[in-house]
């Protein structure tokens, strides 16, 4: 059997992954169908699918007899087992669930395990760099029927997925950002002007690359989705291109899809400004905004 690692700076959704591609491998050295081994556990072949993708939480009594199954000894089995019960352990994210819908859980969990996260930009700031007076104003636009107890909870959600940038063990974060995201005055002059110093703070940490695409630089890239890839320490976890909708999301993970999109980030990053220019950029920007003011 191949070893069921755990590395520790993983989130429940990264382990679910990881458990789920040994049981795949398991199952396909043991040249059992998926459905035969839906039938043992008493279920469909699709559900060993989300199992094996790691889209669900794993009952210990499945787990335990598809390893019986694919001939795991027992004491290979209290190990894997074990690891089960932590990728079980319920995630920070999982108590805004009244908030936010299950497709957005998800990415909450990927997004916490990632060690690299790039993303592309046409419409707002991400929400990793808001600050609060506009991720408010973001949030109020989006849910203009909302209760301010709720705007407030989703708040304070926008703040604990913030806290991936400062860990201890902080993910690297890369955004290219339209110029007309930070043109778009949301929540007035005020707010975002708060916004563009707080950019400029944050763009001097370490593990934060910020770039602007300016008008000058002619069309969107991406046709002007904006789109995130997410990268894992984890080897056996391929990257994730993820992007949100209305009503739902949208997730990649074929090499060839993945691919395409890392081309299109590298092309924003080529025709963007470079990274040491985006303080000056946002310094322009402040004084023309004072101007105008004057």
């Amino acid at each position: 059997m191949t070893s069921a690692r755990q590395d520790d700076a993983s989130g429940p959704t990264a382990r679910r992954i990881l458990l789920g591609a040994q049981l795949r491998r398991l199952r396909q050295s043991r040249n059992v169908t998926r459905e035969t081994a839906g039938w043992e556990i008493r279920g469909s072949e699709s559900k060993i699918s989300r199992m094996e993708l790691g889209r669900v939480p794993f009952k210990e009594r499945d787990v335990a007899d598809l390893l019986t199954l694919y001939g795991v000894a027992d004491e290979e089995q209290a190990a894997f087992l074990a690891l089960v019960r932590q990728a079980n352990i319920p995630g920070w994210w999982q108590q805004f669930g009244e908030i936010v819908p299950p497709w957005l859980l998800s990415y909450l969990g990927l997004e916490d395990a990632a060690s690299l996260i790039r993303a592309y930009e046409v419409h707002s700031v991400p929400v990793l760099l808001q600050t609060a007076d506009y991720a408010r104003a973001v949030i109020r636009q989006a849910h203009d029927d909302a209760s301010d107890a709720e705007i407030d909870r989703r708040l304070e959600l926008c703040r604990a997925r913030q806290r991936i940038l400062t860990r201890p063990d902080p993910s690297q974060f890369w955004a290219v950002l339209d110029e007309a995201v930070l043109r778009r005055r949301i929540g007035g002059q005020d707010v975002m002007r708060a916004q563009l110093e707080a950019l400029i703070e944050t763009s001097q940490l370490p593990n934060v690359l910020l770039q602007i695409a300016s008008f000058r630089a002619g069309t969107h890239t991406s046709a002007g989705f904006p789109f995130t890839i997410l990268r894992f320490s984890e080897p056996e976890l391929a990257d994730v291109v993820y992007m949100e909708q209305l009503t739902g999301s949208l997730y990649l993970d074929k090499p060839g899809e993945v691919d395409h999109y890392a081309a299109t980030m590298e092309r924003a990053c080529r025709k963007a400004e470079p990274p040491d220019r985006t303080p000056v950029i946002l310094r322009k920007m402040l004084k023309e905004t004072a101007d105008q003011e004057g």
